[in-house]
């Protein structure tokens, strides 16, 4: 399968990649079946994965995500290489009740800790593209930035990303990082439009704009009667919905990349589809 490809900072990797998180948090379908989901990915000409130091269930062993990364590259065939790893740091999990959390730990000296660790379980010398995962707000913004900023110049990171974050933190990162900072990872999708801005900015700076949860998430209720547009464009198409809902999003500006997450291999290879699924300017108009 011919993928599109777009540039990522010095990178040049798949528009869509696969987000991890769903293969380790709670309510996964175990190590097999999130191995096979990866290894279905990269078969199918994914390179790019994006994971996190905190993926994992809370009350049990942490960076399991980062891991199973690993694990699933170091048992995959194809040219290692050629694979954009991404990862993140700053959030933690615990348990509030019955209800799963994800503390925020944005201190800096915490954040460079995190960062080692995140490129040993990845087992690399350098990761590739780490990126702030949240805002602590007992931290200043900059002082977290700071602890990023230390791991490219220790070397155990190549490239700078923020997440979750305001066109002000955007800058705040922009005169830590300098121009070692090539991404920005935000909720985006048709029940999430309040980074739109942000990702307009993006655009203006040169950087990537990477959507998590670009299908609308599942850990959170929301209106789906606003993926209906979707569904009759995919039902002209003949697809699914959710190639549309993606390719809508890739149509937002060539900087603009896709995560979607899946807990099964069938469905992370049909989001693979999307960068090659064309819709017409009528069809954009109508979608929003």
């Amino acid at each position: 399968m011919s993928l599109l490809q777009r540039t990522l900072g010095p990178f040049t990797t798949t528009a869509v990649g696969e987000g991890e998180m769903p293969l380790t948090i709670e309510n996964n379908r175990g190590h097999d079946v999130g191995l096979r989901t990866i290894h279905a990915a990269l078969d199918a000409g994914c390179r790019h994965l994006d994971t996190a130091w905190a993926y994992y269930t809370p009350g049990e062993e942490e960076q399991t995500g980062e891991k199973l990364v690993r694990e699933a590259l170091d048992t995959w065939d194809g040219p290692r290489d050629e694979v954009l790893v991404a990862t993140k740091v700053g959030l933690r999990r615990a348990w509030d009740g019955d209800k799963p959390v994800w503390p925020r730990d944005g201190k800096p000296e915490h954040i460079i800790a995190y960062g080692k660790q995140s490129a040993q379980a990845l087992g690399v010398d350098a990761i590739d593209l780490l990126y702030l995962h949240r805002h602590d707000p007992e931290v200043p913004y900059e002082e977290s930035c700071e602890g990023i900023k230390a791991l490219l110049d220790q070397g155990v990171a190549r490239w700078a990303g923020v997440s979750n974050v305001t066109i002000e933190q955007l800058d705040i990162a922009r005169r830590v990082l300098g121009d070692r900072l090539v991404a920005v990872q935000n909720q985006y999708s048709p029940v999430h439009l309040e980074t739109q801005d942000t990702l307009e900015y993006c655009a203006k700076l040169g950087l990537a704009f990477v959507c998590w949860s670009p299908l609308g998430g599942y850990r959170h209720p929301y209106d789906d009667s606003k993926f209906d547009p979707f569904r009759k464009v995919a039902a002209d198409h003949g697809v699914s919905y959710q190639q549309v809902v993606l390719a809508w999003e890739l149509a937002k500006g060539d900087h603009v990349f896709v995560i979607p997450g899946a807990h099964r291999p069938e469905t992370i290879v049909d989001s693979l589809q999307a960068g090659e699924l064309e819709l017409s300017d009528e069809e954009l108009t109508y979608l929003g």
